[in-house]
């Protein structure tokens, strides 16, 4: 037990102290690779769309009638997935609230986020703005196409049942 004890503690030891070195001369370096990697994508990315965004949805049907199934299914997501961080109205919480957000975006933008999140952040300035407010990345979801479009309607219907 003592062995175990002594074992871990000088693994912690050698953790700690590893970290706090490479922060004091990491992050310089770090940050500015990043900001160059984020600075040539953004440059060498010429057929980038930054009204659809990034991701595979180049056209989003919608119909003018909301599905009632669909947002019963974007309801149930948004409960399970999504309301830990983002709130139905305008209110920011962990990310920004959801009202309006369809009058902001297409839809395609907001499903390509919704299923690349990590590449819509890289490359979109408004996701980028939106990371700047927020200060915390969305996490992957791995939502499927079927779910974001669920998700879509729900926002729809969200934004439009005044």
């Amino acid at each position: 037990m003592r062995k175990i004890l002594l074992m871990a503690a000088l693994l912690g030891f050698t953790w700690a102290c590893s970290n706090n070195s490479s922060s004091s001369a990491g992050p310089a370096t770090s940050s500015s690779s990043d900001e160059s990697a984020k600075a040539s994508t953004a440059a060498g990315s010429t057929n980038y769309d930054s009204v659809k965004g990034a991701g595979k949805f180049t056209h989003v049907e919608l119909n003018e009638k909301l599905d009632d199934k669909m947002i019963a299914s974007g309801k149930s997501i948004y409960e399970l997935k999504c309301s830990a961080c983002h709130k139905l109205t305008a209110e920011k919480l962990v990310g920004p609230g959801w009202l309006g957000v369809t009058d902001r975006h297409k839809p395609e933008w907001i499903m390509n986020f919704a299923t690349n999140t990590d590449e819509m952040i890289d490359k979109d300035p408004k996701a980028q703005a939106m990371l700047q407010v927020c200060m915390v990345r969305m996490p992957n979801q791995h939502l499927s196409d079927e779910d974001a479009r669920s998700i879509l309607e729900y926002m729809r219907k969200n934004d439009h049942s005044k």
